[in-house]
């Protein structure tokens, strides 16, 4: 499973009057393959799952398959959802159309404990073969996989191989890092990329890699390999833009910064959500003006 770790990028998903522009979508991962990317991971938060059809969901992993198809950029699609049934629904969807994985974020809404936790993963991961990465942003869903339940989980399914860890704690990787070695810790706040590696993460799912995959490529690259003083300095020089990509929720800024940029035709979200404010719009063009954006 050394091939889905490494420098991921969490997908938008761009519109177009209402509509998934698969056009575009296809250009951004095509994007995504040339710069040096190792995996792609479709219709999870940053590409505003939540309010896609179940069909354009489903769209957005054969676009992505289809497009890695013959590159060395894997998929690891989205598959999660608070109703068990349904996440092994699309688990198995992504499974038959040639995912090389699964990412599965954590029941949002119902508030499970930590055995239903258990016996919800163990349950969409033993629906499939592929390889699955678990998904852990209380943030979000409110709900917090504990690292010992992380663990067991690991320990106890074959195909559970990692975690996006997106708490924001570095101590909770350490925990996990510390108590299960060979758990692919993966960080998911793009801030703290490299203080992860070099505790001994395995890559990154990262929000500002939609608009410089290169660079976050680089990053993971360099502390894959050792060299943590180049890690280090692209993981500071990104900060601002780390930074400015969450002034309001993502994928709102990101969505914005992509268009500015040029990568995305129309700035389109779904309701509930809306572009930023014309303050924001205004900083993230003032700290997208200090970057090199490669099309």
């Amino acid at each position: 499973m050394n091939d889905l770790i490494g420098a991921m990028t969490a997908l938008v998903t761009p519109f177009k009057n209402g509509k998934l522009d698969a056009n575009t979508y296809e250009s951004l991962i095509k994007r995504q393959i040339a710069q040096g990317i190792d995996c792609v991971v479709p219709v999870g938060t940053t590409g505003e799952s939540p309010t896609l059809s179940h069909d354009e969901h489903k769209q957005c992993i054969e676009i992505a398959v289809a497009t890695c198809k013959d590159t060395n950029t894997k998929v690891i699609a989205g598959a999660g959802s608070n109703s068990t049934n349904e996440a092994i629904e699309l688990a198995k969807f992504a499974q038959n159309v040639g995912a090389n994985a699964i990412l599965s974020i954590a029941p949002y809404y119902n508030k499970p404990t930590q055995e239903g936790l258990y016996q919800h993963y163990k349950a969409i991961a033993s629906s499939i073969e592929i390889p699955t990465m678990l998904y852990n942003v209380p943030g979000r869903t409110v709900v917090d996989i504990d690292a010992s339940t992380a663990i067991r989980l690991y320990n106890d399914v074959p195909n559970i191989y990692a975690i996006k860890e997106a708490t924001g704690s570095l101590e909770r990787a350490i925990e996990l890092l510390v108590n299960a070695p060979d758990f692919a810790v993966i960080s998911g706040d793009d801030a703290i990329d490299y203080p992860m590696m070099a505790q001994g993460g395995s890559g990154c799912i990262s929000v500002t890699a939609n608009l410089v995959p290169n660079l976050k490529s680089q990053l993971i690259h360099a502390a894959a390999n050792g060299d943590f003083l180049k890690a280090r300095e692209i993981n500071n020089m990104l900060y601002p833009l780390n930074k400015i990509l969450f002034c309001e929720a993502n994928p709102i800024p990101i969505k914005a910064a992509m268009h500015m940029a040029g990568l995305i035709d129309t700035l389109e979200y779904r309701l509930p959500l809306t572009a930023p404010s014309k303050e924001n719009m205004k900083k993230i063009e003032a700290v997208l003006a200090q970057y090199d954006i490669i099309k």
